[in-house]
């Protein structure tokens, strides 16, 4: 009886393990350019990419995009009003593990590009 007990409790530590998950860390940028702006370009080059918008919203200045190839990779942006310009949060997910925010860096600056504003 002791023994099953142990065994259930292993079993359902297991589990729980199971269904943590690391948190999105964001990538951040400010770029001079209006949020608006900012957004429209954003997901214009999630759609160059590959991507296939799920969820855009300018007034919220969100979008969620999907890969539209194998591996499956997620973005999600949120653009906001910073001073006179926007400031760009971004993040990935490869199935359901957050990528390392560094590996965001490239599509900052492909966005930067786009927007006109790469030094």
């Amino acid at each position: 009886m002791r023994m099953r007990h142990w065994l259930l409790i292993g079993l359902l530590g297991g589990l729980v393990g199971c269904a943590t998950t690391t948190p999105l860390e964001p990538r951040e940028l400010v770029y001079a350019t209006s949020a608006e702006e900012t957004f429209r370009e954003a997901v214009e080059l999630m759609v160059e990419q590959g991507y296939v918008v799920r969820h855009a919203d300018l007034s919220l200045g969100r979008a969620e995009a999907s890969l539209a190839r194998w591996p499956e990779y997620r973005l999600q942006l949120q653009v906001s009003e910073e001073g006179r310009g926007s400031r760009v949060s971004v993040s990935a997910l490869k199935g359901s593990q957050p990528l390392p925010p560094y590996l965001l860096d490239p599509w900052l600056v492909a966005l930067q590009h786009k927007l006109g504003v790469a030094p």
